[in-house]
């Protein structure tokens, strides 16, 4: 009895919470639905989540003792987002337009009159000029803005035309020319396009069509971004690095469709080192986006995981040149993605990180960038000694096309100590000197170091010293007789005559191979070159990278060994650096640190290690590489690094060298230019006994190398004796991650 009064209990104490329970749903329901039931439906309509890219931080650029080169500084952007604007509940709209439309229309109009008013500039590639009579303007624009006008005028069926910068105006598709009631095609001038663009975005009428063209700009680059795949992720940006005071306008005005965002541009610390940084650029090429997003397709066609590899957007920032383009990869970092919630009046209700974005890596250079600046300086007094030894007013305006490079390697393993080019320019300065750059007859864009070949004149000789030597045509004590004039056996009407000879009438007598390369003989290295033969001499040229790639990742020309013709024989005069041979300045100085590192080639590079942004790994450490081998006994080195020796210490450039604080090795060489002065060439090593480094200058109708040799000694007592190397501070504000 007593257990069933137990278990009665139990079943209504049961029954009772049941009971509350259902109360108190029914009153969550009753408040949910009934009470406030209108609200909540509101919220649920009316809220919108989107998902954004989260643009990752790019990697900082150091030298090699951590200098920060190029960081990252945070700006405001300003984007405009049609689909944010806020409709107009009293607006009636036009006949065939949306009440979206025109509140885009009016919204976007209000907020490019307060850009106009504050002074700032937006983008526009809209091909059509900004003022009525419109016209388009084709040949201002870029092949990548024409395709992309195409591809406009294509999915609207407004016209087929293909648009080059020779294009006058498209012509109309045949719907166009229904619509404007026309029997036969004809061209669609840009007036008529302005016309089909007002009616297909839903510009108001009462819009001056100054007015219109303004909004026209601003909708056509956002609807752009809705043709490509994956372009709507990408915002237009309407406005960089706009103002705390502008955005305090942009916030108090309440416009509407204006978004500010932050991201990171590139902030460069140093004037130097220009050609070797490079620089970032946005997309806007799909050759380029193409080739950037190949290994994320390849891997999405096999059906294999794409995390590791990232997807490029039109618009976004990649390196153009220099390391930022050589070392993209690691640069980039990987985007992150939020998902952002807004309300009915577009303001952001919740904002959540699915991936957080991950910044690139840290790149350390080879370079010391104080070391640098340095090259760089004394390159710069080299060449403007050189112009201003113009003997008259026309020399001297044909000697402002003129310019040098130098390139400073480690001999331990081709580290690029220091890569100089004059003209330069600053990558800080860039933007405001662009124009005035791209003016100047020197070419100061070119990178001359890595890019710009020139013949090796008398440079050439201790490589052909190197092969004769080893071939066993001659021996380090072996003596000829330089009579001055060379005869080609069996041709007495081709000769080579010896520098000497041709500005004295004097000869240098009976040399071996060191006295030779001291004196710097043709007559000798003739003799040399023809009995190698120029495949011998080719064969020994290739194993110096004379002609071959020196493996620097900036990329490089090659330059080029002579080659014979049918019938001819050009070895005598490509023994002592003439016939068609041309070298890069980065392959001399590699052909000498490879003489004097005893024959062993490595690649050049500038590229020291790569760590994690947050320094927590290792993740790239450079490992020399061995490109080629030339054999070569240690008979043969002494005996060519003897005649280099010589050279600085009783030669004809030991009165420069007395003021080095090192003992060195040089050569000298000069090639000549068609009727200009000659250019000066010129490489050596130090210290003698127990190389360190190695270096090449050329200077552009420098006419003998030996004018060159204060400049080379300045850069060995540069590198030999630094100054004192102050902190290097970053500037305030630059994000470093």
């Amino acid at each position: 009895m007593e257990h069933k009064k137990r278990f009665t209990r139990r079943s209504n104490f049961l029954l009772g919470a049941y009971g509350v329970c259902m109360a108190l749903f029914v009153g969550v329901l009753y408040e949910a639905q009934i009470v406030n039931g209108e609200e909540y439906r509101s919220q649920s309509t009316i809220q919108v989540t989107t998902t954004q890219p989260v643009e990752s931080s790019r990697g900082i650029i150091t030298d090699r003792n951590g200098k920060v080169l190029v960081s990252n500084r945070e700006i405001y952007v300003m984007t405009f987002d049609p689909d944010q604007v806020k409709d107009d509940p009293g607006l009636v709209p036009e006949e065939g337009h949306t009440v979206r439309q025109e509140s885009a229309a009016n919204a976007l109009l209000r907020l490019l009159q307060l850009c106009r008013d504050q002074g700032i500039e937006w983008s526009d590639a809209l091909p059509v000029s900004a003022e009525p009579p419109f016209a388009y303007t084709f040949s201002q624009v870029t092949g990548t803005q024409r395709t992309w006008f195409q591809s406009f005028l294509a999915d609207r069926d407004w016209s087929s035309t293909e648009i080059t910068g020779a294009t006058k105006q498209p012509l109309m598709s045949g719907a166009v020319q229904k619509e404007f009631g026309l029997a036969t095609s004809s061209a669609l001038p840009a007036e008529q396009l302005m016309e089909l663009m007002r009616k297909d975005f839903g510009i108001p009428s009462r819009f001056t069509d100054q007015e219109a063209r303004m909004v026209l700009g601003v909708l056509y680059e956002t609807a752009l971004r809705k043709l490509e795949r994956n372009a709507a992720t990408t915002p237009y940006v309407l406005a960089e690095d706009v103002s705390v005071e502008f955005i305090s306008l942009l916030s108090d005005g309440g416009f509407s469709g204006a978004v500010v965002s932050s991201e990171s541009v590139r902030q460069y610390h140093t004037d130097y080192a220009a050609h070797l940084l490079g620089r970032v650029g946005a997309i806007y090429d799909k050759e380029e986006r193409d080739r950037l997003n190949a290994p994320y397709n390849e891997a999405k066609e096999a059906g294999e995981d794409t995390s590791p590899y990232r997807f490029y957007r039109w618009d976004e920032q990649v390196g153009k040149s220099g390391v930022e383009l050589a070392f993209e990869p690691y640069l980039q970092g990987r985007d992150g993605v939020r998902a952002i919630t807004t309300n009915q009046d577009g303001k952001i209700t919740s904002e959540l990180y699915s991936t957080q974005p991950q910044p690139g890596g840290t790149l350390a250079l080879t370079i010391d960038i104080d070391f640098q600046a340095q090259v760089e300086a004394a390159l710069a007094r080299g060449v403007e000694q050189a112009k201003s030894e113009a003997k008259d007013e026309e020399e001297a305006a044909l000697m402002e096309r003129v310019g040098g490079a130098a390139v400073v390697l480690g001999v331990k393993d081709s580290e690029i100590l220091a890569s100089a080019t004059y003209p330069t320019y600053s990558q800080r300065t860039y933007a405001e000197d662009q124009e005035e750059l791209n003016q100047n007859p020197a070419s100061p864009f070119t990178n001359r170091a890595f890019n710009s070949v020139y013949a090796p004149g008398s440079t050439f000789k201790p490589m052909t010293a190197v092969a004769a030597l080893e071939s066993g045509i001659i021996t380090p004590k072996q003596r000829i007789n330089a009579t001055g004039t060379w005869y080609y056996p069996g041709d007495p009407n081709s000769l080579a005559r010896c520098w000497l000879y041709r500005s004295s009438r004097r000869t240098h007598g009976r040399i071996n191979v060191s006295d030779a390369i001291t004196v710097s003989c043709n007559y000798f290295f003739a003799e040399m070159g023809y009995q190698l033969g120029m495949n011998r001499l080719n064969e020994y040229a290739a194993a110096f990278g004379l002609g071959e790639s020196t493996g620097v990742e900036l990329g490089e020309r090659t330059g080029s060994r002579h080659e014979n013709n049918p019938g001819e024989d050009q070895s005598p005069w490509a023994g002592f650096g003439q016939a068609s041979q041309v070298y890069t300045p980065l392959q001399l100085a590699s052909f000498i640190a490879t003489l004097v590192r005893g024959g062993e080639r490595l690649d050049a590079h500038l590229l020291k290690n790569i760590s994690a942004y947050d320094g927590s790994a290792v993740l790239y450490e450079h490992q020399p590489e061995v490109l080629s081998e030339v054999a070569m006994s240690e008979e043969t080195l002494e005996a060519v690094k003897k005649g280099m020796g010589d050279l600085v210490t009783k030669g004809t450039i030991a009165a420069d060298f007395a003021d080095c604080i090192v003992t060195a090795g040089a050569k000298t060489g000069s090639a000549q230019v068609g009727e200009e002065n000659a250019n000066g060439v010129f490489v050596c090593f130090a210290p003698f006994e127990d190389p360190e480094i190695a270096v090449a200058v050329v200077i552009e109708q420098g006419r003998s190398g030996s004018a060159l040799a204060s400049t080379a000694v300045e850069i060995l007592n540069c590198y030999f004796a630094p100054g004192d190397v102050g902190a290097f501070t970053v500037p305030e504000g630059a994000l470093l991650h």
